[in-house]
């Protein structure tokens, strides 16, 4: 199993004293009529400023060429499979050309290994959305272990991350008639208990849902009864991001217990077992920022953000701990602890997998992947590097229960992809290789620091195309996330390398505080109060593009989506004479709103809220949507979102363009009609962003007369 552990009338002034609770209004803002996605109003507004964009980027001649590039490009036969182990065999979603929104297929280990597998259709989802007249996408699967045989689909209708669930049975390849059903779209999931039992986690009806739109209680369904009759067994709180409860099971598939958790902020929790013997929750004593890991070598296993200190040992942060499994089955709180592993400086875990007989864990050192597995062994923890290329960015990309097969993936900015594969008995050796999607001859890579406000040393790559001199002209796209403990890594270019630096653009990965690239404390140190840190970091990295040459103001664009589409939206507001482009994403914009848009409120933990006077002002200080100010001359934007989008929500991005709009500010703004949170969801409309993206890029950062 894979551990895991995102207009019209004029505006009064934005500086105008808020209302009591800290929470702008209809006095103070004109155009919250646009947080409504789908009202008529809204998609009049739209509908116009689609038709501008378009017919100002669609127009330039190389427009058609950059689709056409990008979507031969996702479209590619001869790019990776991607697989996850069943006991039937080894799965994968695909999509190109002919199965836009994609095909759920099986094969077998033998024929994934050659360079032609032989495919079995389970699901063609472009038929069932043909048939039903729906614009089904495909969200995943949770099965019934350990045979896999029952699962439940989930679909969205557009994209949004709200979905509908059914029933499926892979032998059949049918959908179970009478079986269970959760037709109602809903974010939330559910856990197989055995073939007659659900744990569900859903919309509810009234008082299920947290402020965030979240679930936060648990029932337990039968098959044969109503969803409504289900029995409740976890509830939360209202104010709580999330809550709900799990079954807690082995790589072999046994339920060794029964927990739940109430997530009290985005980045904190707290978990509760629930004692078999009367049948009552209880909290465990850990910290708020450790959680549940898994279950290796009959060992419990956790993982913490913070410092733990336990009797006389302190475990650090971003360290495994384990307790004896039947110690912890008796009483949780009770059970000894010991250090299974623990990051020398600059490490941080990323990711995980537990086979049949061994735990792996990503780990980043510097910014450079490596993998390590562990094993329980005389009494002690033992481990050892697995063998792969060094200097990479390295990742765990499917692993069995069953048995000691696992896969992982090399890559780098300039190097295609490579998947390597192992059933325990050797090194992994390579599986698969990603073809070429560009020339990278004469191209390199080079890693910098620049120095933040505060003097901390914030590290960046740049990828330079062939011929690149340092003479200030260079048209470099730089991007970045700084949020969330989530890194951003060098992996492969794809698309931006056909599409950008083959035609002389240079790329640049900033590594910013607030991300997950050096653990928990690279984070920790810049989340409310402290996330101007962030922005900072990245006005940096620009600045120091700048001072070494790379690049001019000029020649400088930003580009970055939902936490990065606040980070580029911060930038450009705030050195606006730093940047002459700005792809703003799928964003966050309005952060004295966001708390009330999409599902906002669940970000509090990050940002802060803006009903609190004192966390207001931290907000207020960067607010993108509020600083945009009349006599400034910004870089011409390009905003873009999805209707679709239940989770940021589409009404960020169009106020900013309202705003800019309104102060006679050059802008773009596209919104796809379907699309959520991640963008396009087939090839064409991944395709198309793509080129629209780049030739505003080429217009302001390359050509010599830029448009608005």
């Amino acid at each position: 199993m894979t551990i895991t552990a995102a207009t019209g009338a004029a505006a009064d002034d934005h500086t105008e004293t808020a209302p009591a609770d800290g929470v702008p209004g209809p006095e103070q803002d004109p155009y919250i009529w646009l947080e409504e996605a789908r009202s008529e109003e809204a998609l009049a507004w739209v509908e116009n400023e689609n038709e501008r964009t378009q017919a100002a980027l669609e127009s330039d001649p190389r427009f058609a060429q950059l689709k056409a590039e990008a979507l031969e490009i996702f479209d590619s036969e001869d790019r990776i499979p991607f697989v996850s182990f069943r006991p039937d065999g080894l799965y994968n979603f695909w999509q190109d050309k002919e199965n836009p929104k994609g095909l759920l297929r099986r094969t077998t280990l033998e024929s994934y290994q050659t360079d032609e597998p032989e495919w079995e259709t389970i699901l063609d989802v472009d038929a069932l959305a043909e048939a039903e007249g729906k614009e089904w996408v495909y969200k995943g699967s949770t099965y019934l272990p350990p045979a896999m045989e029952l699962c439940m689909i989930a679909l969205s209708d557009g994209g949004e991350d709200a979905t509908v669930m059914r029933e499926f049975n892979m032998t059949t390849k049918e959908f179970v008639e009478g079986g269970f059903e959760l037709s109602e779209k809903s974010q939330g999931g559910i856990q197989w208990v055995d073939k007659d039992t659900l744990m569900v986690g859903r919309d509810f009806g009234e008082g299920t849902l947290t402020d965030s739109e979240y679930p936060f209680t648990t029932r337990v369904w039968k098959r044969g009864t109503e969803i409504a009759d289900a029995k409740e067994i976890f509830r939360g709180e209202a104010d709580d991001v999330w809550a709900g409860a799990s079954l807690l099971r082995d790589a072999s598939s046994e339920i060794h217990a029964t927990t739940a958790f109430r997530g009290i902020s985005f980045h904190e929790s707290e978990n509760y077992w629930l004692n078999p013997a009367n049948f009552e929750w209880v909290k465990l004593d850990m910290p708020l920022k450790a959680s549940l890991y898994g279950i290796v070598d009959g060992h419990m296993l956790y993982t913490t953000d913070v410092d733990w200190t336990v009797g006389d040992q302190t475990f650090p942060a971003d360290s495994l701990i384990a307790s004896d499994l039947e110690e912890w089955k008796a009483d949780p709180n009770a059970a000894a602890k010991t250090l299974v592993w623990a990051p020398a400086e600059r490490q941080t875990k990323r990711g995980g997998a537990i086979t049949a007989g061994a735990l792996y864990v990503g780990l980043l050192d510097n910014v450079v992947g490596k993998v390590l597995k562990f094993n329980f062994e005389d009494g002690a923890w033992v481990s050892e590097e697995v063998e792969l290329p060094d200097n990479a960015t390295v990742g765990i990309a499917a692993s069995s229960n069953e048995s000691e097969q696992i896969m992982f993936t090399v890559t780098d900015f300039l190097n295609p992809t490579t998947l390597y594969y192992t059933d325990g008995s050797a090194d992994p050796m390579p599986l698969k290789n990603s073809p070429s999607y560009f020339d990278a001859a004469g191209m390199d890579v080079e890693q910098h620091e620049a120095i933040s406000a505060d003097g901390t040393k914030v590290p960046y790559f740049i990828v330079k195309p062939a011929g690149m001199e340092m003479d200030g002209e260079t048209a470099v796209l730089m991007t970045g996330y700084g949020g969330f403990q989530i890194p951003r890594l060098p992996a492969y270019l794809g698309s931006t390398g056909k599409l950008w630096l083959e035609n002389g653009g240079a790329y640049v990965l900033a590594n910013l505080r607030g991300g997950g690239e050096f653990g928990p404390n690279w984070h920790q140190t810049a989340i409310r109060e402290n996330k101007q840190r962030t922005w900072d970091d990245f006005i940096a990295v620009g600045q120091d593009l700048v001072d070494k040459g790379f690049t001019s103001p000029e020649h400088l664009g930003i580009q970055g989506g939902s936490q990065g589409g606040l980070l580029v939206g911060t930038a450009f507001t705030q050195r606006p004479d730093l940047f002459g482009a700005a792809i703003v994403q799928i964003p966050l914009f309005d952060m004295l709103r966001y708390h009330l848009i999409g599902r906002g409120a669940s970000w509090i933990g990050e940002y802060g809220d803006p009903r609190i006077p004192e966390q207001r002002a931290w907000i207020e200080g960067y607010s993108p949507y509020q600083k945009i100010e009349e006599g400034v001359d910004y870089p011409t934007p390009f905003l873009w979102a999805s209707t679709a989008d239940d989770r940021t929500h589409p009404a960020h991005a169009r106020k900013g363009a309202a705003r800019l709009k309104e102060l006679g500010q050059p802008y773009y703004y596209f919104e796809d009609m379907t699309g959520g949170h991640s963008g396009g969801v087939d090839n064409e409309q991944r395709a198309k962003l793509q080129a629209l993206q780049y030739v505003y890029l080429m217009q302001q950062l390359m050509d010599e007369q830029t448009g608005g």
